[in-house]
């Protein structure tokens, strides 16, 4: 249903909507249409309109989205977000797998920060266990590492993506070459590049493996001397500036009535990181700044990311100095009712786990095969009652809303990505913009499209 100037909402039809006039610019009630019919509705109301898509297209949108934008010339007068198109039914699905199996669902959401995704829904399921007091020293400082790295792998590709979207195509190249260092670094101490499943309720899957802090140190001391090039090539690049300066605008009233975090409300100067505000796994003990800036643009988001990647090799540092004092340490809680074997390693060959936990369910202890058997395919029971675990993720607040009725799986899970809720954003942010513009606000988001649709 479309409405036009000045007119009233029923509420009758609504009874959440009081009645009001609307007496400036058109006003759309989207009632669960395809978006087709409503641009054709806008287009059959007003002729003199050009109504166009941008998408749904992946290489300019980090992601499947769809922007329908209305334009005066190359000015756009309104644009609204078509989403859903990488919807996956994750969190659906996750009520059908017990507590341990929903990581490897939920990892795959933000699929650029697969570490955070787990790392909510762990902290909100020990909540729900009353654990978290429990969980290893180790287990923390590793996860707050991967987290770090993670963050860096994922600001790397804002930044090149970013750059590949205005035409600077070497950001891009080195940006997605700095990212594959990050990747190996993930694929040593997880064994997978990405969906790891390896931050899990009451710790991590396994223990660092031999030689990994060394290669992180390596990976460290490279990418100081690495990240400069980024200043060098757009810093105070004029063009790269004037392509980003004063555009995408969103201030700080505008992010706080939006529920926008992340970079796009740090580049307002307000200094919103859960890290530093509401710490959690031990941040408040590391050395590190939350960065700000002070333009509330595209510009300003670009500058914030790049300097939060230095920040994040700083805690990557102290992470590894914490990590070579704590050799040997358990890496899950001590409950065995709960934990799932956590001291496994690869085997000689490089595939499968190692022989000697083999060996031990199935040729030593006829208990230990029955509790792993019972353990992996029943899980474990987590007392009925509600949880919400929040983390500063690389686009803002992701958080998980769990929810037990005392079974072996979540009676419901539901995630706030921070890339679904920034995106409300674009229509601020682009109206009044030239049609160019609008790629350069989208790409100062970042959104993720999994993360959106799930």
């Amino acid at each position: 249903m479309t409405t036009r100037t000045g007119a009233t909402a029923d509420p009758t039809n609504d009874p959440y909507a009081p009645q009001a006039d609307y007496t400036a610019g058109p006003v759309f009630t989207v009632t669960g249409q395809d978006w087709d019919s409503i641009v054709n509705g806008a287009a059959e109301a007003e002729a003199e309109r050009v109504v166009v898509n941008m998408g749904p297209q992946h290489p300019s949108t980090h992601g499947v989205l769809r922007l329908i934008l209305e334009l005066d010339g190359e000015t756009v007068t309104e644009a609204r977000c078509g989403i859903g198109y990488l919807h996956t039914g994750i969190e659906k699905n996750m009520e059908y797998r017990n507590w341990v199996q929903g990581t490897t669902f939920c990892t795959r959401m933000d699929y650029l920060a697969p570490f955070y995704n787990e790392a909510a829904y762990a902290r909100g399921v020990e909540r729900l266990l009353d654990i978290e007091d429990d969980v290893p020293e180790k287990a923390l400082v590793m996860r707050v590492l991967l987290m770090e790295l993670n963050r860096i792998s994922s600001h790397l590709v804002a930044i090149a993506t970013g750059g590949m979207e205005i035409g600077a195509l070497t950001v891009m190249t080195i940006g997605f070459r700095e990212r594959e260092l990050v990747l190996d670094m993930f694929e040593l101490i997880t064994g997978l590049r990405m969906n790891h499943a390896f931050i899990r309720p009451g710790g991590v899957a396994q223990d660092m493996p031999p030689g990994a802090l060394e290669s992180i140190r390596e990976f460290v001391k490279l990418m100081k001397k690495r990240l400069p090039e980024y200043a060098a090539f757009c810093n105070a690049n004029p063009i790269f500036k004037g392509r980003l300066t004063d555009v995408g605008t969103l201030d700080l009233a505008g992010c706080l009535a939006l529920g926008v975090t992340g970079p796009a409300l740090r580049s307002t100067g307000y200094p919103w990181d859960l890290r530093r505000t509401e710490p959690y796994w031990g941040y408040d003990t590391y050395d590190f700044d939350v960065v700000t800036w002070d333009t509330a643009d595209s510009y300003g988001r670009f500058r914030i990311r790049l300097e939060e990647m230095w920040q994040s090799l700083r805690i990557v540092e102290q992470c590894a100095d914490r990590l070579g004092d704590l050799e040997d340490a358990p890496v899950i809680v001590a409950d065995k009712k709960i934990a799932w074997p956590a001291q496994l390693s690869v085997g000689a060959d490089g595939m499968g786990n190692s022989l000697d936990h083999i060996r031990h369910i199935m040729g030593e202890s006829m208990e230990a095969l029955i509790h792993h058997f019972k353990l992996v395919t029943e899980g474990f029971r987590v007392p009925a009652g509600q949880a919400y675990g929040v983390v500063e993720a690389p686009r803002g607040e992701l958080a998980c809303h769990v929810v037990s009725d005392g079974g072996t799986r979540p009676y419901r899970a539901h995630f706030r990505d921070p890339s679904f809720v920034n995106l409300q954003a674009v229509s601020v942010m682009s109206e009044g913009g030239m049609v160019a513009d609008v790629i350069v606000a989208v790409a100062s988001l970042d959104p993720v499209m999994g993360g959106v649709d799930r």
